[in-house]
């Protein structure tokens, strides 16, 4: 059985209300998941609060999930991934008077790896990496900035001094073209 068909398993335990199968869910993926609420946030104590929050989500949504080609990590990562936005983007709306330009908040250096890049190292973030790397660097600054660091389109649009449909386009392509190397 693979790794894939085990969790696919365990969540339809969960949507059961199986206790036992929600406890082996979160041993299974709370690293991954931590690393990604932590990237985003950027706050240690708010993405502990963010992983719970994200594990009554699964609890309560777990019969929700439904195979449909998509891998299990997929649904827990977007559910993830969603939330750690959200909580950001609450942050900066209470913040919006003290807060850094946007292009000060993107290129603050992160000198340390965080779980979520550990991780990434350990699966596809090679991969990713030397992807992104054959973007137009504007177009890799943007997919990051909208994709692991919660920017809106139209924050992202404010920094590029584009029109925001051409935000949007510029992330369609190279999300396009992300898919396309990713598979090759």
């Amino acid at each position: 059985m693979t790794d894939r068909d085990e969790l696919e398993r365990i969540i339809a335990r969960v949507a059961l209300q199986d206790r036992k199968a929600f406890g082996q869910l979160y041993e299974r993926t709370q690293a991954k998941l931590f690393g990604i609420c932590l990237r985003i946030l950027r706050s240690r104590a708010e993405a502990e609060d963010a992983l719970q929050e994200v594990y009554v989500r699964v609890w309560h949504n777990a019969d929700r999930y439904q195979v449909l080609g998509l891998s299990p990590m997929t649904w827990l990562i977007t559910i993830a991934r969603n939330h750690a936005i959200d909580l950001l983007r609450r942050r900066r709306v209470a913040e919006r008077s003290g807060q850094a330009p946007i292009a000060e908040a993107m290129e603050q250096p992160d000198a340390s790896p965080g779980p979520e890049a550990l991780t990434l190292a350990r699966s596809d973030g090679d991969l990713l990496r030397a992807c992104l790397g054959e973007l137009e660097p504007e177009r890799s600054e943007a997919v990051q900035g909208a994709y692991m660091f919660g920017f809106t389109y139209a924050e992202l649009a404010d920094r590029y001094a584009v029109p925001l449909n051409t935000m949007r386009t510029w992330l369609r392509r190279s999300l396009q073209r992300l898919k396309e190397c990713m598979s090759r």
